[in-house]
């Protein structure tokens, strides 16, 4: 099993048992560095250095703390959720976009009330590898989701209408994420989520498809393992 996306603090335990990589995302420059710091203490935490449509940040700092061992760029996206200036947005968005095609990172992008403006942006672009994180575009948006993962998290559970998501997406483009310590899942709802509850997605989502648990793990496992080159 593999967590797509967590948040996961320097000094705080370190609870992934049964996972093989837990991807790290990053909501500034500071969680940036943090992350970095992080892989080197687990090597199965996978570092992702971004800036979240809600955070502030330089991009020059962060495009310094690029290396071979970044996984991703993000999160990094749209978020209107709030008063903001969407055009500041964009132009950060757009950047760390940028910054993922120079390098080949895939990106990890969060997208809250601004899901069409999001694949206007992201669909501009033809070089492009990387995940929605925790989806909510519902079933009509699907196809135009162009070449990317579609990250589910723990709501998974516990949401009706999700449920009727995930069986339009390609089973071949889905993810499956955490978003620790947010969105744990039943049985464990209200509580701070860690990595290692994924398997409980994995499991809603095998009964979704109506698979057994080991040949759901695999299908998302190989598509993890292809968007974060992986092996």
């Amino acid at each position: 099993m593999i967590d797509t996306h967590a948040h996961i603090r320097l000094g705080e335990p370190i609870m992934i048992d049964g996972l093989s990589w837990v991807v790290l995302s990053a909501s500034n420059v500071a969680d940036s560095k943090d992350n970095l710091e992080l892989a080197k203490i687990n090597n199965k935490l996978l570092p992702a250095i971004g800036i979240h449509p809600q955070e502030t940040g330089n991009l020059t700092d962060l495009e310094a703390l690029m290396n071979d061992g970044v996984a991703a760029v993000g999160e990094c996206g749209l978020d209107f959720s709030e008063e903001c200036d969407h055009h500041k947005q964009a132009a950060i968005f757009i950047g760390q976009i940028e910054l993922a095609i120079k390098y080949d990172k895939p990106l990890i992008v969060h997208s809250r009330k601004a899901m069409d403006e999001t694949l206007e942006i992201l669909n501009s672009y033809q070089n492009l590898r990387g995940v929605i994180h925790c989806y909510t575009g519902g079933k009509k948006r699907i196809t135009n989701v162009k070449n990317l993962y579609f990250g589910i998290d723990g709501n998974l559970t516990y949401e009706d209408g999700l449920v009727e998501v995930v069986k339009n997406i390609p089973k071949d483009r889905l993810i499956l994420e955490t978003d620790s310590p947010y969105l744990t899942p039943i049985p464990f709802r209200g509580e701070t989520n860690n990595p290692s509850n994924v398997k409980y997605t994995y499991q809603k989502v095998a009964d979704i498809w109506g698979m057994s648990f080991e040949e759901t793990e695999k299908i998302i496992d190989n598509n993890a393992k292809k968007l974060f080159g992986l092996k």
